[in-house]
């Protein structure tokens, strides 16, 4: 589809340019992290020229981490303020390119099914959706648990956002050097990631200190 200059997708010409499933594409959408999105009847349209961007992406240089392994937080679209979410139901109420800062960090708080010492010792959470970075959360170093097999992390921070991922539009909130530099390395960046639940764990391909 062409409108004026620019050339349009459809979310299922999209998705197979990015060699992913439709309905993986729309979380995209429904964050609003691609602009120009729109609606054509009853089809929701793209810019080409966002999933060329999107699709020369590279993926996150995970090796530039210390850790061996870290944990992805995956998650959906952010819920209509008006959703009911009960408060041991996964992690908080997902992203939309459209939070503030504040927003974004009360989203992304929750009690995850996790192993929460793997997770510290990465030191770096990114927080993905659909396979892209679009947050990365540090200070993991303390964690509780509420004795059913959920734990959180009570001086989580926000080590900055994105919120256009197309661009990229990339918000640094970070406090410290090394929470800088991990939200600079990790933002609008790949990161795939497979897992049952919303936390998957990842390789670094960091050489083992202790081997031989």
């Amino acid at each position: 589809m062409k409108v004026g200059w620019g050339v349009l997708l459809t979310t299922g010409q999209a998705a197979s340019e990015l060699g992913m499933a439709i309905t993986t594409f729309r979380r995209l959408t429904r964050a609003n992290l691609i602009p120009g999105t729109t609606s054509r009847g009853v089809r929701v349209v793209v810019p080409l020229e966002a999933v060329q961007a999107l699709a020369a992406r590279s993926h996150a240089p995970l090796h530039h981490l210390a850790a061996r392994e870290i944990a992805v937080l995956r998650v959906e679209p952010a819920k209509l303020p008006d959703s009911q979410q009960a408060p041991d139901d996964g992690p908080g109420s997902g992203f939309s390119a459209d939070l503030d800062e504040r927003a974004v960090l009360d989203r992304l708080t929750g009690w995850w099914r996790c192993d929460a010492p793997s997770i510290a010792a990465g030191r770096v959470l990114p927080v993905t959706v659909a396979g892209y970075v679009v947050a990365v959360l540090t200070g993991l170093q303390r964690w509780e648990s509420n004795g059913r097999g959920r734990h959180r992390f009570p001086g989580m921070q926000l080590a900055g956002y994105v919120t256009d991922l197309v661009s990229p539009r990339i918000h640094i909130t970070a406090t410290t050097d090394e929470d800088r530099a991990a939200a600079e390395l990790l933002l609008a960046a790949r990161l795939p990631s497979e897992s049952g639940g919303p936390i998957a764990y990842v390789s670094t391909h960091h050489p083992d200190p202790e081997g031989p």
